[in-house]
């Protein structure tokens, strides 16, 4: 039985900078990470699941959950609404699995105020915009108009970069990657998260006590 409170664990950045990598490297560590699985009201496409990719929803169904106070976090996105449920977020932290949110710094800021102090984030910086552009140049899904907007787009993004406890250049995904997982094995051992630490200063108290006599 875990005897901590999980990590909840922002990671956000420019579209190419690496954010959905670092995410992947970190669900496949084989550590007690788990990704949060947003609300959509839009359609299911192709081998997307529900309850993995996205739990899919309609209109009515989503415009109840965000007057109940279901979702820590909400926004509409190209004419489509996204949200991250609370019940299985907060199921998750309990239980003492950290919980990655691969979201915006409009999401971050939302998520912020409902998840205090469980809340962990970091922004991922490109070396540089010219390498960013590179980046999504080699991806070959995206035409001109598409890299274009990312690009005009990433520089709102990076205008709100120091909102984040941690910022990191990926240079080095590798390095990256490391420097994250040391982060957290800090954060899991600050005194609010770990019950053994709770536990052991209680004992301390009354052997104390105990011995006074």
């Amino acid at each position: 039985m875990r005897k901590r409170r999980g990590v909840a664990l922002v990671v956000s950045s420019p579209s190419g900078a690496g954010k959905s990598s670092l995410v992947r490297r970190l669900l496949e560590s084989g550590g007690d990470y788990h990704v949060s699985v947003s609300v959509t009201t839009r359609d299911c496409r192709g081998s997307e699941r529900e309850g993995v990719d996205y739990f899919f929803v309609d209109e009515s169904r989503y415009g109840d959950m965000v007057r109940e106070g279901e979702l820590l976090e909400h926004a509409e996105v190209f004419g489509y609404k996204y949200g991250t449920p609370r019940g299985p977020v907060e199921e998750k932290l309990s239980e003492g699995f950290d919980v990655i949110f691969d979201i915006d710094w409009q999401g971050y800021r939302q998520l912020r105020g409902e998840l205090g102090k469980d809340l962990v984030s970091i922004f991922l910086l490109p070396p540089s915009m010219k390498e960013l552009r590179s980046r999504l140049e080699g991806r070959r899904r995206d035409d001109r108009d598409v890299i274009a907007k990312r690009m005009s787009q990433a520089a709102g993004e990076l205008d709100h970069a120091l909102e984040y406890d941690w910022v990191l250049v990926n240079e080095d995904l590798d390095y990256v990657q490391s420097f994250v997982e040391e982060i957290m094995k800090v954060e899991r051992c600050r005194s609010f998260r770990d019950g053994e630490v709770s536990e052991k200063v209680e004992a301390l108290l009354r052997e104390g006590i105990d011995s006074s006599g």
